[in-house]
């Protein structure tokens, strides 16, 4: 969408030309710098968005002997390891595995995943996700998985069931799950931020955002926009976004949003549930942590999706794997870049 000039209208711009009240600076950054452009013009309004969390069976862990949920890889180990030894199917699983264990793994330790600050500096760009700490990573969840301490369950929110059956006592997806969990779990659930690899850092830095944005095309009436520009300050409105944020979990976009919720008691009387916003705001977003923004990337995750499944059952190395899921990722950058050239 980014590159497609000339169709695109550009959202901020769009806001002013029909008059309509914009103040970019209540939103998020973390939300936000995702759909800018590198001189910070909005081109997109975000929507739903949110960022994986460390959802956990509190039920569970007590059982299991657990005192808290895992701050750290070590702990995620030592916990399921106590989880399968209390009878559950497995310690951990989890979903959207590119966007959690490739993209969130290294924005959360500060970690490139391609050159050209993550695709935002240019489309001269190639993939550095290969690197050490996440083949480390990516090659000990391999072998955790033969004592159960790890199963893989899907692409998506395939594994939702295992987690909500009380099947994994542990699972890492999006803090959007929350009105699912709400309605199948029958447990205590709960959620807390990722764990970290201290090997790799010493803490962490912030997680970065999925999700959806809508965008305004060119070609329509200018009474069209005045309508459209009404509607986004709908859609961003504190009373919507809070409303929205509290149902669904996805995070609320605006700093009104967030502060409406803690006065509506929403996180008093549901602990644990500001675990996204905290973690996308934790610290100042750096070149390795603000996003990603590469070309043909649907395409891409499906390749490291691939590749990852290919780790999962053995057929290659983690180090393979990713080496060659970074090698097919670049010659769709590179075809990429001679089309927008």
């Amino acid at each position: 969408m980014m590159a497609a000039r000339g169709a695109v209208y550009p959202v901020e711009e769009m806001m002013n030309d029909a008059g309509e009240p914009f103040d970019k600076s209540i939103y998020l950054p973390a939300v936000i710098s995702y759909y800018q452009t590198p001189k910070g013009e909005l081109l997109s309004m975000p929507f739903n968005s949110s960022t994986p969390v460390l959802w956990y069976n509190n039920d569970a862990l007590k059982k299991a002997g657990v005192a808290s949920p895992p701050k750290t890889w070590d702990e995620m180990k030592t916990a399921s390891e106590k989880l399968v030894a209390a009878g559950y199917k497995c310690g951990f699983s989890f979903g959207w595995q590119s966007w959690v264990m490739v993209e969130n793994y290294s924005a959360w330790h500060n970690l490139a995943i391609g050159t050209q600050e993550n695709g935002f500096a240019g489309i001269d760009t190639s993939f550095t996700f290969n690197n050490d700490a996440v083949k480390n990573r990516m090659a000990q969840i391999a072998d955790w998985s033969k004592d159960k301490l790890f199963t893989y369950g899907g692409r998506r929110g395939d594994s939702l069931s295992m987690f909500t059956n009380a099947e994994c006592g542990m699972w890492m997806n999006s803090s959007a799950y929350y009105g699912s969990i709400k309605k199948q779990a029958k447990f205590d659930y709960r959620q807390t931020m990722l764990p970290l690899d201290t090997g790799v850092a010493k803490a962490p830095q912030n997680s970065i955002i999925g999700g959806a944005t809508l965008w305004v095309l060119r070609g329509h009436d200018q009474g069209d926009y005045k309508g459209v520009a009404k509607f986004m300050t709908f859609l961003s409105s504190p009373e919507v976004q809070a409303w929205w944020h509290q149902e669904t979990g996805y995070v609320p976009i605006t700093t009104p949003a967030h502060e409406l919720s803690k006065k509506q008691g929403f996180y008093g009387k549901n602990p644990g549930t500001d675990t996204a916003i905290k973690q996308l705001s934790l610290n100042a977003p750096t070149p390795n942590s603000r996003g990603l923004r590469f070309g043909s990337f649907v395409q891409i995750r499906d390749i490291i999706n691939e590749e990852m499944e290919a780790i999962w059952n053995g057929s290659k190395s983690a180090s393979q794997g990713l080496d060659d899921a970074a090698a097919r990722g670049d010659k769709l950058l590179r075809k990429f870049e001679k089309a927008n050239m």
